[in-house]
């Protein structure tokens, strides 16, 4: 009797623990949509292509992962496109800093409490390019070429009130020159913005490191400074911070992470968060960084959310002080 009540309890107690486990554990099921902001063929692009790559190929998802480019609104088609997924598990988005810098200029009122932080991937800093037959030899140089006359010089960029906007701003500001008279042409990728500095259409371009660079290094274009706390590494080495140079400028953290939709259980965020933290700790994917010139900067759940609360709020100060804020 003993014996079979010892048994009872020993099956009840696994019966509970298996009913524990289903509950707190939980997988994709079916293809998982990645969203990305920006069209196919950009730096933003290749990253989740890589991301897609390594987390099949190391089989940390056992589902199709699907890439759904919603190029369109400075980022804001593809928020609200993964908005409407919720609560579904199975949707990701590739997101940028962008986030902050459109609802705070009242482009949306959409933001990142909207969405479940799952891991900051990397930061990718801006920088200043001119044509390599420019002129202008240094950031020093088009600052006071602004002083003199504000409208003197076109900048493309991708977005005004960007985290790449919000630098050059910076810039201007702590050389007395007011950013809203700055003339601003905005494209639709990074890549069309420095073919028109190649083609003599504009001046000169703010965008992140990454996108710059093939341009740079295929002899095309020229870079002046690079908005960071100090030099970066490898092919960057010998380029300025826009701080030797008496600028008072550091940019804005440029981030790019992953979200998911709000009202995703604790069991479905700690799967995503699971397989993205295996993946940066992957040969494979920190091998295929190496040629991005990206900072790595990998940050999961409660920290990543932790590191938003503090970028939106500096974010939130800068674009105050340059009157950006609607």
């Amino acid at each position: 009797m003993r014996s079979s009540l010892a048994s009872l309890a020993v099956m009840l107690g696994c019966a509970i623990c298996s009913l524990a486990w289903a509950q707190t554990t939980w997988r994709a099921e079916k293809a998982v949509e990645i969203i990305v902001p920006t069209a196919a063929g950009g730096i933003n692009d290749q990253i989740t292509r890589l991301m897609q790559r390594v987390l099949h190929d190391a089989k940390l998802v056992p589902v199709p992962l699907v890439i759904m480019n919603k190029a369109g609104g400075n980022q804001s088609l593809a928020v609200v496109y993964l908005t409407q997924k919720a609560p579904d598990p199975h949707y990701l988005l590739y997101a940028t800093a962008t986030v902050f810098t459109n609802q705070l200029a009242g482009l949306t009122s959409l933001g990142y409490t909207d969405l479940t932080p799952l891991a900051c991937l990397v930061v990718d800093y801006s920088v200043v390019t001119v044509a390599a037959d420019s002129p202008i030899k240094s950031m020093r140089e088009l600052v006071d070429r602004l002083k003199a006359d504000p409208g003197a010089v076109a900048f493309g960029m991708v977005s005004r009130g960007g985290p790449n906007h919000l630098a050059l701003s910076q810039a201007v500001l702590s050389a007395g020159v007011d950013p809203r008279k700055l003339k601003t042409v905005v494209f639709k990728t990074n890549a069309e913005s420095h073919m028109a500095v190649v083609g003599g259409h504009i001046q000169a371009v703010v965008s992140s490191v990454s996108a710059a660079l093939p341009q740079v290094q295929a002899g095309h274009t020229r870079m002046l400074a690079i908005a960071a706390p100090q030099r970066a590494a490898g092919p960057l080495a010998s380029l300025p911070t826009m701080r030797e140079q008496g600028i008072n400028a550091t940019g804005i953290s440029n981030w790019r992470a992953i979200f998911g939709v709000k009202g995703m259980t604790p069991a479905q965020a700690s799967f995503w968060e699971n397989a993205l933290s295996h993946m940066a700790a992957s040969e494979d994917w920190n091998r295929e960084l190496d040629g991005t010139n990206m900072s790595r900067l990998f940050l999961r759940g409660k920290e990543f959310a932790r590191y938003l609360d503090e970028e939106y709020a500096a974010t939130r100060s800068v674009m105050t002080d340059l009157g950006l804020i609607k």
